[in-house]
């Protein structure tokens, strides 16, 4: 996959679909949303440089799918909680 351009959360909607993102990938690994937010976006790019530029494509997308695509892609990189 080529990098994604890290886009700030523009609207409501981004918002509250990087809540959404954050909450469920915390619940799937049993931890808190805090944990989750710092290491999607302070530990790496995550949420502004994947989930934000592809919102258009992954909230159409069901929860599942969603929470896995971001684990895979935090196992890829190397990220950890």
């Amino acid at each position: 996959m080529s990098q994604l351009k890290n886009e700030p959360i523009r609207n409501k909607r981004e918002l509250e679909f990087a809540v959404f993102c954050v909450e469920n990938v915390a619940l799937a690994l049993g931890t808190g949303a805090e944990k989750v937010y710092i290491a999607l976006a302070e530990k790496s790019d995550i949420l502004n440089g994947y989930i934000i530029p592809c919102y258009d494509v992954l909230h159409s997308q069901g929860k599942e799918y969603i929470v896995e695509d971001i684990l895979t892609l935090m196992e890829k990189r190397g990220v950890s909680i």
